[in-house]
């Protein structure tokens, strides 16, 4: 990965909000590829299910997407700060 995208000290805020727009582009901000990935992949697996492609797991869908998203944000800030 290209490191243009990397921060380098300061505050957890910038990856934060980034996560809280896509989730995973804060932990790619972090420089944390592989579990960008993995978070927008679960992000996006799961809302695609709480909008009905598969309906009989809609709600549980909608609570991993919910609590992916707030994982990616609190992991963005978190991270962010350590760096």
């Amino acid at each position: 990965m290209s490191k243009a995208l990397v921060r380098r000290g300061g505050s957890g805020v910038v990856p934060a909000v980034c996560s809280a727009l896509i989730p995973g582009v804060g932990q790619l901000v972090n420089g944390e590829t592989d579990k960008a990935i993995g978070v927008a992949a679960v992000y996006f697996v799961a809302g695609a299910s709480f909008l009905g492609a598969i309906p009989l797991l809609g709600t549980a869908a909608g609570l991993i997407a919910a609590g992916t998203w707030l994982y990616a944000v609190a992991d963005g800030y978190i991270q962010g700060k350590r760096k």
